[in-house]
């Protein structure tokens, strides 16, 4: 039996979200969670799942999802944010069903400063909800690390008995991810923030777990956004195992891995690194930088590959100013956007492979 066997294709929600974290979890694999800015981007992650069969998150930032709305709308508010999110999710709705994979729909960080937008999706959530049955978004995030922890778990609560009625997902963060990401800035951050004691997670758990079972945690250990030079990171992915136990041994449950937990500032990990945060019950795990950087190297050799034939609209310079050949087939943007999309879409195959997630439908 397969995965396609126990959930659908398509945007899945509540009980199939569930679903299909236990099923990463019984069998050891967790699944990418790509950034996307814009339907090329969605587009290029989707037919990567399609073509390695695996599940996959969309997922959208403040940032990237006012981007997506398009940047002449003013962000007073968070209006092109909300706008933004919800024409993203109505897009991957649209089409994710037709690459033939399940796909959870999620929006990533939202600190304190930024609550307005999660505000305005769940709205949508609610508009959509009272339609379909079901909420427009599979999941949100909520990251009120940089504030105290009572006010952190206490205001995830509030949120979170607001999305359960709907079987929404909520993922919430204790302990800081470090470096910068979309706006939010722990470069300072103090050290021990970034790895979360397991008494901090029981709190978590405790607060949440009477609600509903349909949330995650993200707790920190030693995380850090960004791509950095070799030791300058020390991910200390044992510490997963280590909250997996003391939760456990708390609610006396038979499961190993009563929490599903999230790794934040995945890129640049080793394997051996992200293979220990699979085994120890990471079911979804952030892929951004390398994603950004992989698009960009796409268009980026392509238009060094061919500068002589992209500097005018007509004629190769290296053949000198008689050339008259058209010179369209190269500016236009379906072209080079293409080669943007090819590049991301390795770079996606390659989280895949490294979560253990390819192959898994």
């Amino acid at each position: 039996m397969g995965l396609l066997d126990i959930v659908p294709s398509g945007v899945i929600t509540g009980d199939n979200v569930k679903k299909l974290f236990d099923y990463a979890q019984e069998h050891k694999f967790a699944i990418p969670a790509i950034n996307c800015t814009s339907s090329s981007t969605v587009n290029a992650a989707l037919e990567a799942a399609r073509d390695q069969k695996s599940p996959l998150i969309i997922q959208f930032s403040n940032g990237g999802a006012a981007f997506y709305a398009g940047k002449g709308i003013d962000n007073k508010d968070q209006h092109a944010s909300i706008l933004g999110s919800i024409a993203g999710a109505y897009h991957v709705r649209a089409v994710a069903k037709h690459y033939g994979v399940p796909v959870v729909l999620h929006s990533d960080h939202c600190a304190k400063e930024l609550l307005p937008w999660l505000d305005g999706m769940l709205a949508a959530d609610e508009v959509y909800f009272k339609e379909h049955g079901e909420p427009l978004f599979s999941s949100h995030m909520i990251d009120l690390s940089a504030d105290s922890k009572e006010y952190n778990i206490a205001t995830t609560k509030e949120y979170f008995e607001r999305c359960a009625p709907m079987k929404l997902w909520l993922e919430m963060e204790i302990g800081i991810t470090g470096g910068e990401e979309d706006g939010v800035n722990n470069e300072s951050a103090d050290k021990d923030a970034l790895y979360t004691p397991s008494e901090d997670v029981y709190e978590v758990y405790e607060a949440l777990s009477p609600i509903a079972p349909y949330f995650s945690i993200a707790a920190a250990f030693g995380n850090v956004h960004g791509v950095y030079k070799p030791g300058n990171v020390v991910l200390r992915p044992e510490l997963l195992e280590q909250h997996q136990k003391f939760v456990k041994d708390k609610i006396s449950c038979k499961s190993k891995h009563p929490l599903y937990l999230v790794f934040h500032g995945g890129s640049g990990s080793s394997a051996e690194e992200i293979k220990t945060a699979v085994n120890n019950g990471v079911v979804k795990m952030n892929v951004d930088t390398d994603t950004q950087f992989a698009y960009l190297a796409g268009v980026r050799d392509f238009v060094l590959d061919n500068q002589d034939r992209l500097m005018k609209q007509v004629g190769d310079l290296s053949k000198g100013e008689d050339d008259t050949t058209p010179n369209k087939k190269y500016y236009d943007p379906r072209n080079w956007i293409r080669h943007g999309e090819k590049a991301m879409y390795k770079r996606v195959q390659q989280a895949n492979s490294d979560l253990g997630n390819a192959g898994t439908l």
